[in-house]
């Protein structure tokens, strides 16, 4: 028992993780005026047990660390995937600008410091890295600056020394880094008086917007041009803009066919989205004062079902590669995917997980249902491999070095940034190459506060150790070094993003978090604030954000020991 609670070994280690993450959990429930630090928590419990001497295995705390912040940025990237390169349409070119122009005020901020205090550049490469919280560029400094000296003709005990001195003041830097960001999101929250539901309520009409959501209309067939022709006919190119769900002739409802002729006088019930209302106005005439109830109270023969696609090898199909309304006589009118309904169209690329609303014969129904799946429970199975293939495929990709004229030591992306870039093309490409990546809602929150919790409890139990001592023998002044290149580049760019380009909060939320390449920023804000709108922010700017982080920590080093 000795062992267990004051040794070193593996089952000491887990115990520690367990009354950390679970002690920090808990504190993370209280605010204060509304307000929490949330897993943040977790992170300062580790650093105080870690100096009273709690620390555990360092090679299970360095391997928890970079698990947990692979599981975190893994999960994320497969939320934000389906819709990331559609976030680039969006603003995300002028979001990237932003984040490289609040890393090139962190780094000018460094120099200046450098320049006035005469504090050493080396050293404030680490508190640099603490305060923007970039484990892979502390790393790549360590390594640049150890390559370095040995080359030059240093041994290696001198070169881990001037190592271990970066994470020294990277440690110290650290905490500043998590509660600096968190302070100036509540401090920008305040400043522009934000409405949180107006802030959410204007991202979900974007969003809708932005999906083509479904639309009904009911119009008559009054176009001659259209008139006594079949329905492939008349639609022709428009096949994948809008759905002629059913037609109502002399009172009798059907669902058509592309061999359907219509006629003067013929009611059509249409889905489409709100961009291509006009067009179907102009084929078939003006919509007319009809309600769904009205189609629903006449329609004896057919019934609307919500189907679940749920056959993996459906993923990657297009809707008419299944015909359904030719071999069963259905009708798709709409397809729901992660909340939002879509139009049905034809090129429409199916994912497993996604809903479909058919309306046809009862009989035509179940043998659609038997076509797709329609066992919601199956949905509850996580598909595993894909994601540890693209967990491996992730860390083989952070790992390989990036050679830039004139440098001598390789950038790499890191366990960070390599495995986020493989998610997110996973997630956006997956039903493309038939990959089902699909896990429900749930089972990517436990994937992500696990990895998050892990990672903030190694980060602590292992800055603990040198944490007090560095501040007590002159390393305060890298507190208050920390600060100001923490918080003078993201405040400006919080006030630049609001007032000159209008960003939406949350949007600001993932800007300020991804750029500062900062987890647990994204994680207060998730949990503080409601909603998983600023992952999206996050992902998108993370990738770039982490490489220039890691390329200007080596520049700097290299600059350093010119």
């Amino acid at each position: 028992m000795r062992d267990l609670f004051f040794g070193t070994g593996i089952a000491h280690t887990v115990l520690l993780f367990a009354v950390v993450i679970a002690s920090g959990l808990w504190l993370g429930r209280f605010k204060v005026k509304g307000v929490s630090i949330g897993t943040t928590w977790i992170l300062f419990l580790g650093i105080l047990l870690s100096h009273f001497g709690f620390r555990g295995d360092p090679v299970v705390l360095s391997f928890m660390k970079d698990f947990g912040l692979i599981l975190f940025v893994f999960s994320i990237g497969l939320q934000v995937g389906p819709g990331f390169f559609q976030s680039f349409k969006k603003g995300g070119v002028t979001m990237n600008l932003l984040a490289a122009s609040m890393i090139l005020l962190a780094v000018l901020v460094t120099l200046a410091i450098h320049w006035i205090t005469g504090e050493s550049l080396v050293t404030m490469v680490g508190v640099m890295s603490g305060a923007v919280t970039n484990t892979p560029g502390l790393g790549a400094a360590q390594q640049t600056l150890s390559d370095a000296m040995v080359a030059s003709g240093e041994t290696k005990d001198a070169a881990a020394v001037a190592a271990s001195g970066l994470a020294s003041a990277y440690a110290v830097a650290y905490p500043i880094g998590v509660l600096g960001v968190i302070f100036l999101v509540i401090l920008l929250k305040g400043i522009f008086k934000i409405d949180l539901d107006h802030e959410k309520q204007q991202l979900e009409q974007e969003e809708k917007g932005s999906h083509e959501s479904a639309r009904r209309m009911h119009c008559a067939v009054e176009n001659p041009a259209i008139f006594d022709k079949p329905l492939h006919e008349v639609v022709g190119d428009m096949s994948d803009k809008f759905v002629v769900s059913r037609i109502m002739r002399d009172g009798e409802i059907s669902i058509p066919g592309p061999d359907t002729i219509l006629h003067q006088g013929d009611k059509v019930l249409i889905v489409t989205s709100q961009n291509h209302v006009d067009a179907v106005r102009i084929i078939f005439g003006e919509e007319i004062p009809m309600h769904l109830s009205d189609w629903v109270e006449k329609d004896e023969h057919y019934v609307t079902r919500r189907l679940s696609i749920t056959k993996s090898s459906l993923t990657g199909k297009h809707l008419r590669d299944l015909h359904i309304r030719t071999n069963y006589g259905v009708s798709v009118t709409r397809v729901m995917r992660t909340g939002v309904e879509l139009v049905a169209r034809p090129n429409l690329i199916l994912q497993m997980g996604d809903n479909i609303l058919v309306v046809g014969p009862e009989e035509g129904i179940n043998r659609v249902a038997e076509l797709v799946g329609n066992k919601p429970e199956h949905l509850s199975h996580p598909n595993l491999v894909p994601i540890f293939f693209g967990i491996a495929l992730g860390v083989i990709f952070g790992s390989l070095p990036i050679r830039f004229p004139g440098i001598p030591q390789p950038v790499k992306l890191g366990l960070a940034g390599g495995p986020l870039i493989i998610s997110i093309l996973l997630g956006h490409f997956g039903p493309k190459w038939k990959i089902t990546t699909y896990t429900t809602l749930s089972a990517n929150m436990m994937l992500r506060e696990i990895g998050i919790s892990f990672f903030l409890a190694a980060v602590g139990l292992g800055a603990g150790e040198t944490f007090v001592s560095a501040v007590m023998n002159g390393g305060y002044w890298w507190i208050l070094y920390g600060a100001l290149i923490t918080l003078v580049p993201v405040f400006v760019t919080g006030l630049v993003a609001r007032l000159v380009f209008k960003f939406n909060f949350y949007q600001i939320c993932g800007l300020l978090s991804g750029g500062t390449t900062d987890p647990a920023v994204l994680a207060f804000a998730q949990g503080a604030y409601g909603t998983d709108y600023t992952s999206i922010n996050y992902a998108t700017v993370y990738p770039l954000t982490m490489f220039l982080r890691v390329l200007a920590a080596q520049l700097l080093v290299l600059f350093a020991i010119a």
